[in-house]
């Protein structure tokens, strides 16, 4: 999955991607590039990001979703957890929602996905961009956001979303520390039988990386971040969200010529 994004205050992008042509030009070289799917938002999500209403979220992703759609060859998903960006976004062309709430946020998302068909991922986080920082708090990681993760995928469901149409998302980098954030790679099938769907996966360029390696430069951290695609990808995750995704192609191709060799 690539990700475009259309805000000014991105913390990968410093806001290269704001202009929409700019974004439509980013997202199809990002499908040429390899990427599955493109996964466009409108709202930073940064810890201490402020929020942005839904009329600014809509003016900013429909017009790239609608282009993108058309022209890019493979499926869009909105990120944003507002219903109302999630439907025009849906009504432009998406055919996916990347809810970084887990449909917390909004109490009409989840029926939105429903009724609508699309396909849904529901991520784990805590608090808002804010305030999630002060409650990185588990006696148990991999237990705790593995069951809090659940009780979003079981309230999808119960919603009428489509099971072979949900994916979950362990929220790396959202309410956890770097400690938490490894711990949760680590176990990565075991949080994907308690999800009970397949996991989509989000490390790329965040600060948990640049903290590991001691290192704060954005090449260093797209260094590390090929190692957390290879390993996701190693660990049976179905979906990788990455910014850089041509050096990601190649490290999967590679992975996939060294695990279909004979030995």
């Amino acid at each position: 999955m690539g990700v475009v994004n259309v805000t000014p205050d991105s913390f990968s992008d410093g806001g290269r991607f704001f202009d929409p042509d700019v974004a439509i030009e980013h997202g199809l070289a990002l499908a040429a590039a390899g990427a599955a799917l493109l996964d466009v938002g409108g709202e930073s999500t940064r810890p201490g990001a402020e929020p942005v209403d839904a009329g600014e979220e809509q003016r900013r992703v429909v017009p790239v979703v609608r282009a993108l759609a058309s022209q890019a060859n493979v499926p869009v998903s909105v990120d944003t957890t507002k219903a109302e960006v999630a439907a025009a976004a849906l009504s432009a062309g998406a055919e996916m929602v990347n809810d970084v709430s887990g449909g917390t946020a909004d109490p009409g998302m989840r029926s939105l996905v429903a009724e609508t068909g699309a396909a849904y991922v529901a991520m784990h986080s805590r608090g808002t961009p804010r305030t999630m920082n002060d409650l990185a708090r588990y006696d148990d990681p991999v237990l705790e956001v593995g069951a809090e993760l659940r009780a979003r995928i079981v309230a999808a469901l119960d919603a009428g979303i489509d099971p072979a149409r949900l994916l979950a998302d362990p929220g790396i980098g959202f309410a956890k520390t770097a400690e938490q954030n490894v711990a949760l790679l680590r176990s990565l099938p075991e949080l994907a039988a308690q999800a009970g769907v397949p996991l989509l996966v989000g490390t790329s360029r965040k600060s948990f990386l640049a903290r590991l390696i001691d290192d704060e430069d954005l090449d260093a951290r797209d260094d590390a971040t090929l190692a957390t695609t290879v390993w996701c990808f190693e660990q049976g995750v179905a979906v990788v969200r990455v910014h850089d995704v041509a050096a990601s192609q190649r490290a999967v191709e590679l992975l996939e010529v060294i695990e279909q060799a004979v030995a």
